[in-house]
């Protein structure tokens, strides 16, 4: 099936000027036989594909990248419509390393608009729409292509982390007032970091509840300077108290 979307895509629904591609359908209504033809029909299943059928993807990212001057000694274009360069910087991050990936985002810094809203303790990207909320589908690819770095996302469905649902687990965070920065069990030590949404919240407490620790054994809480606190652990389960300052906490075997 890829292969004649692929062969279909390009031979037929591809126009080309000065010798590169320019556009693709994005969808085809035969009802009133109607073809909307744009780049971001090129690359708008690649997401979909890469885990599945990666070289048809990353071939379709790489006639993309090409296009808006991405590779090679060219300077970034025609990434003035966010629609668009939204797309290529969802991807950019599974398919290229990251002297690529920092030459797209440098170019996108100045038309994303990045904007901290202190008093939310939210960072999105604007677009420049000028609109009173921020653009969440837009935010969540622009993000995803952030974080993500060569591979990582096939590797979600491909090489899947099942260990997870057997992993001691985090819940009752009072968000947005705290949001957690880090959470990370690895295999001894559950690291975890409760960060302010703003300056109201910093330096105040919070609980959060753990679930799904290893049976057996007495628990302690390292806390950020150093100091230890025994933790009792019940079938798996305790709360924690925690300082909202990004301070590093650690649950442990003792």
């Amino acid at each position: 099936m890829f292969d004649r979307w692929w062969e279909h895509a390009v031979d037929n629904y591809t126009s080309w000027e000065g010798g590169r591609a320019v556009a693709m359908d994005l969808y085809y209504d035969p009802v009133v036989d109607e073809h909307l033809a744009s780049p971001i029909g090129l690359i708008a299943p690649v997401w979909y594909l890469a885990p599945q059928r990666r070289e048809f993807a990353e071939s379709a990212w790489t006639l993309a990248a090409t296009m808006a001057g991405l590779l090679g000694d060219n300077q970034p274009s025609g990434l003035e419509d966010p629609n668009w360069s939204v797309m290529l910087a969802w991807h950019t991050g599974e398919f290229a390393d990251q002297e690529v990936k920092s030459r797209l985002w440098e170019h996108l810094d100045e038309s994303f608009e990045p904007t901290w809203d202190r008093e939310l303790g939210e960072f999105t990207f604007r677009f420049g729409f000028d609109e009173p909320y921020p653009r969440g589908q837009l935010n969540a690819r622009a993000m995803a292509g952030w974080v993500c770095t060569p591979g990582a996302w096939s590797r979600i469905f491909n090489t899947p982390d099942l260990d997870k649902f057997e992993e001691p687990t985090i819940s009752g965070v009072d968000f947005p007032r705290v949001a957690l920065s880090e959470a990370r069990w690895d295999g001894a030590v559950l690291h975890l970091a409760a960060h302010p949404q703003n300056a109201s919240v910093a330096n105040t407490r919070t609980r959060v509840d753990v679930g799904g620790l290893p049976s057996g054994g007495q628990w302690e809480l390292l806390r950020p300077d150093g100091s230890r606190e025994p933790i009792d652990v019940s079938a798996g389960a305790t709360e924690l108290d925690l300082v909202v300052d990004g301070g590093r906490y650690g649950l442990r075997r003792r």
